[in-house]
């Protein structure tokens, strides 16, 4: 009887403690800065006040804050990795062998207590290392203290000062920032110029600068009278400070980082959307101004498609800021370099803001899951410039077909060459940048589009946005989202998710044979030669026109899609293909005779590495 007792509690406790495990909490950061900035030597001093609240079960000994400036020195991780890569970035290529020490950046943190306790700290490259007098307890909020000295780098990536079109200062990833802690423990990868992963908070930003300079940044604006230069409502009473430094001061509610830029020859220019949200562009007046001028109206037709279909923006305000070293996301602003036609600035501009949906306000750990990011963020931007062409608003160009068509081609030209890697692959392990640059843009954004072939584009497009709904600001992975378009579906993707995610099998089935069954039916046969299997849609075309679709199921995904191309013509379900099934076979009611051809997959959208075996056509 005693034993009996002992098992069931020892059994209950395993039982809540897996349960335990399960629940997923989140750190918190509130963060308030002060920055004086000195224009003459690049060169900023600053005081970081950080609260730090513990919300997950263990006791922290240590923390990290990441030193994004230090990886802009001769002999850097972020150097030695473009010198490592064979196919190096050309905007970092050769750059750093160039670098003088007036020119290369850093940050030398001078002061750091936590609840007015020194700390001992030393730093490694990128990353802070910071050994604390007491352990943070669970469900516990601290206080860091913190002065620093950091010097602006030359422009090579993402930040820096005389970017290519003259900014003076674009300034991406250049506070001490406080490195994520979740259920897999610390994330303290160095800088190599790829990609990042934050914890949520406030920002609270004082930035001391030259008046001649005006200052762009993702947060509302807390001073407008105070500074000036477009901020604030019309007929707003100006009280400038005296002498020659003006304090602009922000604040950033629930993001993950704080970006700003600061240029002397700014144009400032405000667009007051229906729903309340402020857009501010900030751009230098130039060759390109028609094309900046006419980029509000546009943006704003963008943003009313990407509340639609992705789900509403949480913030009241964005900023484009011509800035940086191409374009680049971050949380309530994107820096963009700015001497581009039209058609490219609405390009660069709607990329990145469409990454406030799959980066900033769902943040999912871009280093482990870059496609989850970039490739969602193309994904979406695709559709919406397809939607803008078919409104006219991007000069001569017109909607697509298939706006996909030349992703998947280049999805196939690197799959060729052999040099894919799985999509499972941390952002800083890729071999090549093309791997990496294919793999998280363009397969990622594939991963949506094929399935919408898999599962249907309507169970896609509710599944994104019940994907945004559930998980925004909670930093959701690969099991999240097809969980949710499991839900959506009622059908089976790990299959998916093993095959395409975490391996670069590849898809390829083929049409092998139509021959005439008896006087009224026909033979098809056809074969599946890739590794990866997939669910097919066959279209048959009589030679009157009329189409019958043949749908074969995967049997792996434990049921059939609806909607989709099904609702377009006759629909005919057959048997399911099995696992590891080499060959299928079936008939269709129809003279040999009257059969034009028969496709798999007519819509394209299936990444099938060999079109060209997937169409029969009869002379």
């Amino acid at each position: 009887m005693h034993s009996k007792f002992f098992f069931l509690l020892f059994f209950l406790s395993l039982s809540i403690f897996a349960q335990a495990q399960t629940e997923r909490w989140q750190q918190h950061v509130n963060y308030q800065m002060n920055i004086d900035f000195d224009v003459n030597n690049h060169q900023f001093t600053g005081t970081q006040k950080l609260a730090y609240t513990n919300n997950s079960p263990d006791k922290l000994k240590k923390v990290y804050f990441h030193l994004y400036l230090n990886a802009f020195q001769k002999g850097s991780g972020m150097d030695l990795h473009s010198r490592a890569m064979p196919d190096p970035d050309p905007r970092v290529e050769g750059k750093f062998a160039k670098l003088k020490p007036k020119d290369e950046g850093f940050t030398q943190v001078t002061k750091l207590s936590m609840n007015g306790a020194p700390t001992q700290y030393h730093i490694e490259g990128t990353v802070l290392e910071v050994s604390l007098p007491k352990p943070i307890l669970p469900h516990s909020t601290v206080t860091f203290e913190m002065e620093f000295l950091s010097q602006v780098p030359i422009q090579i990536r993402r930040n820096g000062r005389n970017n290519a079109e003259g900014i003076d200062y674009s300034m991406a990833q250049w506070y001490p920032k406080m490195a994520e802690y979740d259920q897999d423990g610390w994330h303290t990868d160095p800088y190599l110029a790829r990609e990042f992963y934050g914890v949520w908070g406030d920002f609270d930003v004082k930035i001391t600068i030259d008046k001649n300079y005006v200052v762009a940044a993702g947060g509302y604006i807390q001073n407008p009278e105070e500074v000036g230069h477009g901020y604030g409502k019309p007929g707003l009473k100006l009280h400038l400070p005296k002498g020659d430094k003006y304090t602009y001061h922000f604040k950033a509610p629930n993001v993950h980082d704080f970006v700003w830029a600061a240029d002397r020859d700014y144009v400032h220019k405000k667009f007051t959307r229906k729903d309340g949200e402020v857009l501010h562009f900030f751009y230098q007046p130039g060759e390109q101004t028609k094309s900046w001028e006419k980029l509000p109206a546009i943006i704003d037709v963008a943003i009313d498609y990407a509340n639609e279909h992705f789900g509403q923006y949480q913030y009241k305000t964005y900023s484009f800021i011509q800035a940086g070293d191409g374009g680049m996301e971050y949380p309530l602003a994107t820096l963009i370099t700015g001497n581009r036609p039209l058609g490219s600035l609405v390009g660069v501009a709607v990329h990145e803001q469409m990454h406030s949906w799959y980066q900033m306000m769902l943040a999912s750990n871009e280093l482990l899951y870059p496609w989850m990011d970039e490739g969602f963020t193309t994904y979406a931007s695709t559709k919406i410039m397809d939607h803008l062409a078919g409104k006219g608003l991007l000069g001569s160009a017109k909607a697509s077909d298939d706006p996909f068509a030349s992703h998947y081609s280049r999805y196939f030209q690197v799959n060729k060459a052999g040099m894919e890697e799985p999509l499972s692959t941390h952002a800083d392990h890729y071999q090549t940048n093309t791997a990496y640059w294919t793999g998280a843009y363009t397969k990622g954004e594939l991963t949506l589009r094929q399935l919408e072939y898999v599962i249907g584009s309507e169970n896609v497009a509710q599944g994104l946005l019940k994907y945004f709904h559930a998980w925004h600001g909670k930093h959701p992975n690969p099991d999240d989202f097809f969980r949710i378009m499991e839900k959506q579906s009622d059908l089976n993707l790990d299959w998916y998710q093993e095959y395409w995610i975490r391996t670069t099998h590849t898809i390829d089935y083929a049409v092998t044979d139509l021959s005439k069954k008896s006087r009224k039916k026909t033979s098809v046969k056809l074969e599946k030669i890739g590794v990866m299997p997939m669910p097919l849609d066959v279209v048959v075309t009589l030679k009157n026109g009329d189409q019958h679709l043949f749908y074969i199921p995967l049997a792996l995904m434990r049921g059939e899609k609806t909607g989709d191309v099904m609702n377009q013509m006759e629909v005919t379900v057959l048997d399911d293909w099995a696992p590891f099934q080499k060959e299928y076979e079936f008939t269709i009611p129809y003279k040999y005779k009257k059969i034009k051809s028969i496709e798999i997959d007519s819509s394209h959208r299936m990444a099938d590495i060999n079109r060209k075996n997937n169409i029969s056509k009869k002379k």
